[in-house]
This record gives C-alpha cells, structure tokens and sequence, in this order.
C-alpha cells in the first residue's frame, strides 16, 4: 500500500503557519506575564489593605479600652467580626502582648496563641508576612496597639490567598477573552496578507521559486535574442546578455534601474521603446546594427512596464537588398532579352528580304553599343563587384528611362580594396545611392545619374552619386539619413531604409557620408571610405568621428 506523501506546504501556507504560531506565542507569553503582573500586584494589594485594617482598628479608642476591662473577648469579638464584615478582609485578631488571642473568626481558636510571628510589631512597628494559620495561607499585616508609650495588644488582619487568587483569576478571565481577540484578529490579519502572497506567487513553495528562478536566469541568458523589460516609469528593470549586445551596453556597464531615455540609443529606437502601443517586427538602426524590435505592454489593471524582444536582421537586411538587386537584375535581363528578340526578329526579316548587309549593320551596331557600354564601365571601375553592380544598375535605369553614366573621372583598379572592406558593404553603399538616385530623377526632363568611383591617393575610396531630380529640401538636410525619411509614397515593405543603411555602413568602416546641391539641379550623396587599416583603436575612433561627420554633412 503506498503511503500518501503530503505536498510541500506553500510559501504562503508556511508563512501563515509561522506568523501564526508566533502570534500564538506572543499573545501567550504577555498573558503569562500579565497574569504574573497581576497576581502580585493583588498580593501587594492585599497586604496594603490589610495593613489600613491592622492600624485603623489599632488606632481606635474603643479597643484600647476594651483592653482595660477584665474581659476584652467580650467587647472585641464583636468589634472584629463588624470590622471583616464591613472591609472585606477575611480575619481580624486582636491580642494581648504575649500573643494569646481575644478575638477570631473562629470562636474556638480564643485564648490559644497566635499563629504567625509577632516580634516585630513587639518592637513597636508594623509589617507584613506571608504565612499558614489556622484559616489557610493568608497575606497579613500585624501592627502594636499602643496606651501611651505602653504596647498593651497586637492587631492583625489578613486577606486569605485563595482569595487573592480568584481575584486575579477573574483579571486573567478578562485577559485571556482579549488575548483570544487579539489571537483571531492576528489570524485574520495574516491570512489576508497571505492569501495575497499566495496570488502573487501563484501557491508556490519556497523551493519551486527557486527553482523557477534559476530556470529563469538559465532561460534568460540562454536566449541568443534581446530581451528587455521595462517597469512603469521606463526603466529597465531586466536585460540580457542579447540584449546587452544588440544595444551597444557593456556586460560591466549597470543599466538595471536606469531611464531608457539615459542608455544612449538612437532617438527613433528610444522612440519605440517609450512608445504606449505594442510594435511589431519594427525595423531600427543602431550605430552597426539593423533591429527588429517588439513591444508588448504588460498591463494588469495598470501600466506596469513593457516588454521589449530585439532580434539582429543586418545579415537579413543585407541579404534583402542582394535579393532586391538581383531580382532588378532579373528584370533586366528578361526585359533585354525581350529587346534582344526584337532585335533578332528583325535581323531575321530583313534576312528574308534580302537585305543581308542592311541585316550584318544593324546587328553590328547593337553589339558596339553593348559592348561600349561594357568596356566604359569596365575601363573605369576594374573592381569586379562594383563593375558587375553598374552593369545592372545601368540596365536598370535604362528600363525606368533613366539614364546612368559613369563619369569620366572615375578609376578603381581591381585589387585596390583591402579585405577590410568587403563586397556586400560597397554594393549596400552604392546600390543605394544608385537607387535614391534613379528614384528622384525618374518623370524629371531628361533624366540622368552620374556615377564617380575613385580612389584618392590610394588611402580613400570615394563614392559619388549625382542626379538630376529636384534634389534635397534644406528643411530636410538633417533627416534624410535617418530611418523612415522618405519623400514618396510608402510600399509594401515600407521606406525610407536606404540612406539609413548607407549611412549605417559608411559609419562601421570609419567613412563619412555627404549630401550637397548639384551644379545643374539635383542632389550630389558622397561617400568617403578610408583604405588604410588604422588598427582596432583607430578604427573605433574613426568609426565614431564618422558617424558625427555624416550627421553634420546630412545637416
């Protein structure tokens, strides 16, 4: 047969327990002492009112001359038993200096001697004693009765000790029914206070939060994903080691406590994190990354904070843009081959008609124009990537009736580029431009865009873009390198990306990026990318400075 284990108790069962065995405790401890308290305060009480009996029936002139008479018995046994009557003390003996009794409670116990000591009140003073007579244990006083400087008798009155003690056993009634008040209410008390708790730690015991906790940090480190938590007043109140990463916030750097708005970010990220209303898969640029950022308020009758996931889509973005210049490229192409079968068809026609040289020249010339365009690009830029990017992009343009030149200034031998510098950056840096470029002198009269690529002194890589469109708003110098700014209408995938990432890239290689007026009209975007390794130190250093740059060069 198995034998039911119970269940651990939870926090807040062990809390209640505790606090209730200790509100017991309490309770019953200053009930003990209070008994005490009282019992001995009733003893004192006693012994008081005994001593005003003793003296006042001392003092009274009717017993000293009770005691002048031959037979004092039968004057003062009355006299004492009006005396217990009237002051509520349980005896009252009146006797002569040897001790020998004329008065008691019991009219037996006249003429036998007083049980108790008498040598002090012989001397003239009056005390107080404890002690077992002949009616029980009794707290009494006894006092001299004096005839001028003569002792003739002794009085001694007394209170029994049972009757102390059903005195103090009514007090401690009264006690022990305020004591059980205090007990239920504490009970009480402490049951709503912990009912509480148990909502807020959901029945929990003690080791299931504990190890909901390590579970908790084991989890939060775990997740390769930002995760932050925000409280209501937009502090962070949580950050992990992704998070620390994705935010440019060192691991020794102590951001718990501290206002979003004091971290440093971007003030569109910072935006999005102060926002009310939950964000979803929302793109935004730090100095060297590309985030998707969620947001999702925790509420509970109130605001009580936020929580912020931050995942890393730089690799994605870039990969997004190849994707967007091949499928460009892709159109361009089925749209040459198109040409290219008009092109053919009408060699072939003119074959038909026997017009075979008409046929030989006309063919002819759409190969040299081809192949003119190929060696002036090839001529100006011999590096591969950049070569192959204007190829497509001049297709491109050609397609949206834009035309794209390489200017004649332009030279970039192959194998100038330090590995430094990867492919994927200049194709993000140019393929934008490019793009902006193509987008703003698209409708425009004669619409053209000028493409320079050179290296000055073979430590600077520049990058110049030209067009003829309307050019940039000085309103606008400011913004236009920042995420969202756009000047058209906004897609699918949204806009205004484009010059964020260019000016992202540029940053991360420690260049500088520019926007100025062009002579005839248009905008002219210059990127400067430096050649030379300056080391890690330096390339932080220039990244930084590069950064600042292209914000003042953007404004």
């Amino acid at each position: 047969m198995r034998i039911p284990v119970p269940a651990p108790r939870s926090l807040a069962g062990q809390l209640f327990a505790m606090q209730a065995v200790l509100i017991a405790v309490v309770v019953a401890g200053y009930a003990l002492f209070t008994y005490v308290s009282d019992r001995s305060q009733a003893e004192q009480a006693a012994g008081s009112q005994a001593t005003s009996v003793a003296r006042a029936v001392a003092d009274s002139p009717s017993v000293r001359e009770a005691i002048r008479t031959s037979d004092p018995s039968a004057r003062l046994q009355p006299y004492a038993v009006a005396v217990v009557r009237d002051t509520e003390v349980d005896f009252v003996t009146i006797m002569n200096p040897r001790g020998i009794r004329w008065t008691h409670p019991d009219p037996d116990q006249i003429g036998l001697a007083f049980q108790g000591h008498t040598g002090p009140a012989l001397q003239g003073r009056t005390f107080t004693e404890t002690y077992t007579g002949t009616l029980g244990p009794s707290v009494r006083a006894v006092t001299p009765v004096r005839d001028g400087d003569r002792i003739v008798g002794l009085v001694s009155a007394g209170i029994k000790v049972e009757e102390i003690s059903q005195r103090a056993q009514g007090q401690l009634t009264a006690l022990l029914a305020v004591a059980a008040g205090a007990l239920g209410l504490g009970a009480i008390g402490t049951y709503v206070v912990n009912a509480r708790l148990r909502r807020h730690t959901h029945g929990m015991n003690a080791t299931e939060l504990s190890h909901m906790h390590d579970y908790h940090q084991a989890a939060l480190h775990a997740v390769r994903e930002g995760l932050l938590m925000l409280d209501g007043q937009y502090r962070v109140a949580l950050i992990n080691d992704g998070g620390r990463e994705l935010l440019g916030v060192g691991r020794e750097e102590d951001v718990v406590g501290r206002p979003v708005a004091e971290l440093g970010l971007p003030a569109p990220l910072t935006g999005a994190l102060l926002a009310s209303e939950p964000r979803v898969d929302e793109v935004h640029l730090t100095a060297d990354r590309v985030l998707a950022v969620n947001t999702s308020p925790v509420t509970g009758g109130e605001r009580r904070g936020a929580v912020v996931t931050l995942r890393d889509v730089t690799e994605l973005q870039s990969l997004m843009g190849e994707l967007d210049s091949e499928r460009g490229f892709t159109q361009a192409l089925r749209s040459q081959a198109h040409e290219a079968a008009n092109r053919l068809h009408t060699v072939v026609s003119l074959i038909e008609l026997g017009r075979a040289e008409e046929a030989v020249d006309f063919a002819t010339a759409e190969l040299e124009l081809a192949q003119a365009l190929t060696d002036q690009v090839v001529a100006a830029v011999s590096e591969p990537v950049l070569a192959a990017l204007l190829l497509g992009k001049t297709a491109q343009a050609n397609e949206r009736g834009v035309e794209l030149v390489v200017s004649a200034d332009s030279r970039l031998d192959d194998g100038l580029l330090p590995d430094a510098l990867p492919a994927r950056d200049l194709v993000t840096i140019l393929g934008n431009l490019i793009d902006n470029a193509v987008d703003a002198a698209q409708g425009g009269t004669h619409p053209r865009v000028t493409v320079t690529a050179l290296t000055e002194d073979h430590s600077e890589l520049i990058l110049r873009v030209s067009d003829t469109g309307p050019g940039v708003d000085p309103d606008h110098v400011e913004a236009v390198f920042l995420r969202g700014f756009t000047t058209k209408p906004s897609g699918p995938g949204g806009r205004g990306l484009g010059l964020a990432l260019v000016r992202q890239a540029v940053g991360r290689h420690g260049g500088a990026l520019s926007v100025a007026s062009a002579e005839g009209g248009g905008a002219v975007f210059e990127a400067r990318l430096p050649l030379r390794d300056t080391g890690p130190a330096g390339a932080v250093a220039a990244g930084a400075a590069a950064v600042a740059e292209g914000a003042g060069g953007a404004g």
